[in-house]
C-alpha cells in the first residue's frame, strides 16, 4: 500500500471514529438531569390517535354582584344588592346539586371599561357563571354583550334601559326588574291623564337618562301632550341650579327627572329651595326608589307619583323578606333593585338545577325562559322571548307626613299595573330574537 491510500484510510478511520464519539455524546445529553431514559425527539408529525384535553370539570358555581359600591347608586342596589343574592343562595341550601355556590362583588364605579373588565376577568379567570344586578345602563349595555361573547349569563335587575330587550337583546340577557317602557307608561301615563300635557325633562347623560326621556316622550306625545324641551345634566352632578331654571323659564305643567339615586335626590332637594311646587310647576320622578324618599324625607317627597315593581309593605310575603333584608342591612327596608337580585338569583338557581349544568349560559337563560317565575317577591310571572321578565307594575303616591305610621311607611297604592299591560310587547321591542 503506497503512502497516499495509507493517508487516505487513516483519515477515513479518524472521521468514523469521530462521527461515533459525538453521536455517543448526544445520546447523553439526551437524557434528563439525574439519569433516566432519554428525552423524546419532537415528531413533526401530528398524532391523529392523541386524545383532546378533558373539559375542566367544574367545582362551584360562581355568582358575581356588580354595582355601584360607593357612588350615587350605592343606596339602591350597592352592598345591599349582595346580601340578597346570598339570602337567595342560602334560601336554595347553598348548592346546586353536589356544587356549592358562592357569590363575590365588585364595584364598577359606573363606567363602561371598568365594568367590562371586571366581567372579563370573572369569566375568563375567575370562572364566575352569571352576573347580577349592575345599574347604570351604559355599564350594563356592556356587560350584556360581553356575557354573549363569553356565552355566560347575565341578570340585569339594576339599569333600567329598554333596550336590554330592544335593538340590544341577546340570548344570554334576563332583565328582571323595571325598565324604561313601563317607567313612561306608568308614571307618565297617568300624570299626562291628570292633566300634565307640557313637559320639560331634567336627563341624566347617559344612556339610561336619553332613553327613559325618550320612551315617557312617546307617550306624552301619543296622549296629545307636548315636550317644551329638556336638558341634559352629566351624572352624579351637585348644583341643579342651571338646569332647573331651564326648566322654569319653559313653563312646562309637568318637569321630568329622568335620572335616578343621589342625581333624582338631589334635583328634588334643589326644586324645593327653588319653590318650583309651590309656583304651580309639577315634579314628576320617573325613577324613583325607597331609598330616594328615605333621604328627602316625607315633607319634601310628599305628594310624589312613582312606579315600582316592588314595595316592602305590599302583603305577607314582601314584609317578611324586608324583616330578614333589614335585620342584615342596618334596618333599612329594600329597594326594588335588591328584591330583584333575590328573585332573579332564585329562578337562575332553579334553572341551573333542572339543566344539571351552568357551563352553557344560552341554555340556562332558554331553561329561564321556559320555567314559569314563582317567588315571595313578584308572585308567578314569565320571561319573554327577549329576555323581559314581566311581573305586575304599581303606581304609588308617596304619603304627607301626618299619612306614615312609622319608618319607611312611605307608599299608597294608586293602582296596579297588570302584568301583560307593564311591559311592552315582545313583537314591539325589535329584538331579533322574537319571531315575527
Amino acid at each position: 500500500m503506497n503512502a497516499r491510500v495509507m493517508h487516505r484510510v487513516a483519515v477515513g478511520t479518524f472521521l468514523f471514529a469521530a462521527t461515533l464519539l459525538t453521536g455517543a455524546c448526544n445520546k447523553e445529553e439526551a437524557k434528563p438531569a439525574g439519569g433516566g431514559a432519554p428525552a423524546a425527539t419532537p415528531s413533526t408529525t401530528p398524532n391523529p390517535a392523541a386524545p383532546a384535553a378533558p373539559a375542566e370539570k367544574p367545582t362551584k358555581i360562581k355568582i358575581g354582584v356588580m354595582n355601584d359600591m360607593s357612588g350615587l347608586y350605592a343606596d339602591l342596589s350597592g352592598k345591599g344588592s349582595v346580601a340578597a343574592a346570598q339570602m337567595a343562595v342560602d334560601e336554595m341550601g347553598g348548592k346546586v346539586g353536589d356544587l356549592p355556590v358562592e357569590v363575590v362583588s365588585a364595584d364598577h364605579q359606573n363606567k363602561p371599561d371598568i365594568g367590562s373588565n371586571i366581567a372579563r376577568q370573572w369569566y375568563d379567570v375567575d370562572k364566575v357563571d352569571v352576573v347580577v344586578d349592575v345599574p347604570t345602563s351604559s355599564v350594563a349595555l356592556a356587560v350584556s354583550e360581553l356575557t354573549k361573547a363569553k356565552n355566560k349569563v347575565f341578570i340585569a335587575s339594576g339599569p333600567a334601559t329598554s333596550d336590554l330587550t330592544g335593538t340590544k337583546c341577546s340570548p344570554n340577557t334576563v332583565h328582571w326588574t323595571y325598565d324604561t317602557w313601563a317607567l313612561a307608561n306608568g308614571t307618565g301615563k297617568e300624570i299626562v291623564s291628570t292633566g300634565g300635557d307640557t313637559w320639560f325633562f331634567l336627563t341624566a347623560d347617559y344612556a339610561f337618562g336619553h332613553t327613559l326621556e325618550r320612551d315617557v316622550t312617546k307617550v306624552v306625545e301619543a296622549a296629545g301632550g307636548k315636550v317644551l324641551g329638556s336638558v341634559a345634566h352629566p351624572l352624579n352632578a351637585q348644583d341643579f341650579s342651571s338646569f332647573l331654571l331651564q326648566a322654569q323659564n319653559s313653563k312646562a305643567k309637568v318637569i321630568g327627572l329622568a335620572n335616578a339615586g343621589g342625581d333624582t335626590i338631589n334635583s328634588i332637594k334643589a326644586s324645593a329651595e327653588f319653590g318650583i311646587v309651590a309656583k304651580g310647576q309639577k315634579l314628576a320622578g320617573l325613577l324613583v326608589f325607597i331609598s330616594d324618599i328615605n333621604a328627602l324625607g316625607l315633607k319634601i317627597a310628599q305628594g310624589l307619583m312613582l312606579t315600582a315593581a316592588f314595595y316592602w309593605d305590599r302583603d305577607d310575603n314582601t314584609r317578611a323578606f324586608a324583616k330578614k333584608f333589614a335585620d342584615k342591612n342596618g334596618g333599612k327596608m329594600p329597594t326594588m333593585v335588591q328584591a330583584g337580585v333575590y328573585a332573579g338569583v332564585i329562578h337562575y338557581l332553579k334553572a341551573v338545577k333542572a339543566l344539571g349544568s351552568a357551563q352553557d349560559g344560552a341554555a340556562v337563560v332558554a331553561k329561564m325562559k321556559e320555567l314559569p317565575t314563582d317567588d315571595p317577591l313578584f308572585g308567578k310571572g314569565t320571561i319573554d322571548a327577549n329576555g323581559r321578565k314581566r311581573h305586575p307594575m304599581y303606581l304609588y303616591e308617596v304619603k304627607k307626613p301626618e299619612e306614615s305610621k312609622g319608618p319607611w311607611d312611605y307608599y299608597k297604592l294608586v293602582r296596579e299595573i297588570p302584568a301583560d299591560k307593564a311591559f311592552r310587547d315582545p313583537k314591539d321591542s325589535e329584538c331579533p330574537l322574537v319571531k315575527k
